[in-house]
């Protein structure tokens, strides 16, 4: 045990002093007096002294796991306290702050979709269970904790469908079945023709087998992509743009409502809805859309969803943390503020939501941007008691490359960008930022980004040769388990306190185990020398180039 000489001596004049007092106060009483001597002053402060609480994180170990262009996949790189130190590289000194606390994270993963689901159902048993493995559990896997699905069909769907019949108002036909019925081959061209190992695969068994895996443990944000055709008005294909009509949002609301239950009947708690994916789609989509306008989305919420929700046991206005949640706009984070402020000005409408969703694209526009780290910052000044998620993110697919392309510079349907580098900014800057859960669109899809009935092919964190059962997981499948592996639900963001260099990007999180992950990227084509200090501790790595690392530390038994 250390002892810190100058309060041991201070201790030990003060108790002397004490005890002189005593003594002099006891001549005057008829009760004993007992001595003690210097000796014995000394051993009793020097025991007190040395049975102070030692410094939280004194045997606190790192883990060091990397992914790099070079090759690296989630790779353990080391496991000791610290490095050999190196004078030829760059060392950069970060401050750890674990006291310093900011927002609760929710999770960290990717989607459910029909798409996912069909292309599980290709492939043989054991190997999707590994896949599923792969995804969700947090020792053998990235162990994703939020995830998302969709309400009627989506742009990752085999074909357009609701769950009632055509002009039925009173909802009296309306069925989930559509999520469970399996596929038969035939639902478009992209899928006839392939093998179905399990034809009766479908959304709702791939979440309930992910729900099986041993420490799974996620939540589900469920999102319309469009009403049923008959309930809208200004299409211009089936599901496709224009938008509800008036006179169907009770009933849309009640179908919404009709939905979250079906899904509790089958095993599935939600735990957040958005009341429309993309509304800012009425004209300009090529899949399922559904156009609000700010005030068309406060009106829908504050008048029929809400009450709705509420009638039905899913809302508790008293703590919207205790039941379902509703997350509002879910489009892209550029244009948030102005949107959610007509709901959140009106205290109506605003008493139903709990936070706002937003996307990321344009994936082209957002490092010209600094990643809307401004528009962020202003939704969470503004509306700091609403919660802030990350609900969809994606790229198009090079078939050709799915690995590669994440490096290199790649294109969409405004620019070029480099995936890994784009997506690894743009998740740090939104945690950063008051973000508390990132999720990716597809979590599987085909070698070709498929089935897509839309020719609007993406990449995912897993992808599958259907015809082949071969299994491909994505450099995106290991950026997010950089987050979400050691990242856990109830985490906070604490603080860092760092001088800033170019191309190097990071932030940190306490978990409830009071383990802590510091997740870092450098971008630079150079290695660098980190120097983390934690308290009294230290703890050294080097980065690669072009490189993501998560250091885990802990203490030596967790």
């Amino acid at each position: 045990m250390k002892t810190n000489n100058r309060n041991l001596k201070t201790m030990s004049i003060n108790t002397i002093k004490a005890q002189k007092e005593n003594n002099k106060a006891q001549s005057h009483s008829n009760k004993p007096v007992t001595k003690i001597s210097y000796w014995q002053f000394l051993l009793i402060a020097f025991v007190l002294v040395g049975c102070a609480p030692k410094n939280a994180y004194q045997e606190f170990v790192s883990e060091v796991y990397q992914t790099s262009q070079a090759g690296d996949n989630l790779k353990l790189i080391s496991s000791d306290k610290s490095e050999t130190t190196s004078s030829e590289l760059k060392n950069v000194s970060i401050e750890v702050l674990p006291n310093e606390e900011f927002q609760k994270y929710y999770g960290f993963g990717a989607s459910f979709t029909e798409s996912s689901a069909w292309n599980l159902a290709t492939i043989p048993v054991d190997t999707r269970k590994d896949v599923l493995t792969k995804l969700f559990s947090p020792t053998e896997g990235a162990g994703f904790t939020l995830t998302r699905t969709h309400i009627n069909s989506s742009d990752y769907s085999n074909n357009h469908y609701t769950y009632v019949e055509e002009g039925d108002e009173d909802l009296s036909t309306f069925s989930v079945h559509e999520d469970m019925k399996g596929f038969s081959g035939e639902e478009n061209d992209q899928v006839r023709g392939i093998e179905l190992v399990e034809p009766s695969y479908d959304i709702i068994p791939m979440i309930l087998e992910a729900s099986s895996i041993p420490g799974a443990d996620f939540k589900i944000i469920a999102s319309p992509w469009s009403p049923p055709s008959w309930m809208k008005t200004g299409e211009t294909a089936e599901m496709t743009n224009g938008s509800l009509r008036p006179e169907y949002y009770g009933i849309w609301a009640k179908y919404i409502s009709k939905y979250v239950s079906a899904y509790k009947e089958q095993g599935i708690t939600l735990w957040g809805i958005t009341p429309q994916n993309e509304p800012l789609h009425a004209h300009n989509a090529q899949w399922d859309s559904n156009g609000f306008t700010p005030e068309q989305g406060r009106d829908f919420l504050r008048d029929h969803l809400g009450p709705q929700l509420v009638k039905d046991g899913h809302l508790n206005l008293n703590d919207l943390e205790s039941g379902l949640r509703v997350l509002i706009y879910d489009h892209n984070k550029s244009t948030m503020n102005d949107y959610v402020a007509k709901t959140y000005e009106d205290p109506e409408a605003s008493k139903y939501a709990w936070g706002t969703a937003f996307h990321w694209y344009t994936n082209s526009e957002l490092k010209a941007n600094n990643y809307y780290a401004k528009e962020l910052t202003e939704l969470q000044n503004n509306w700091p008691n609403k919660g802030m998620i990350h609900t969809e993110s994606s790229i198009d697919i090079d078939a050709n490359d799915p690995i590669g392309q994440y490096w290199r510079a790649s294109t969409d349907y405004a620019g070029t960008f480099v995936p890994f580098e784009t997506y690894t900014y743009d998740i740090i800057t939104d945690l950063n930022h008051g973000t508390q859960g990132y999720i990716e669109w597809c979590s599987i899809l085909s070698n070709q980004g498929q089935p897509n009935p839309y020719n609007n092919y993406n990449s995912a964190p897993v992808l599958i040769n259907p015809v082949t059962d071969e299994v491909i997981y994505t450099p995106l499948y290991y950026l997010l388990s950089h987050f979400s592996k050691f990242i856990r639900p109830d985490a906070r963001r604490i603080g860092l306190k760092g001088k800033e260099i170019e191309g190097l990007i990071y932030t940190a999180a306490k978990n409830t185990d009071g383990s802590i992950a510091i997740v870092v990227f450098n971008k630079n084509d150079e290695a660098l020398q980190l120097s983390l200090s934690l308290e009294t501790n230290t703890f050294t790595t080097k980065i690669a180039p072009r490189a993501i690392q998560t250091i885990h530390l802990h203490s030596k038994q967790g």
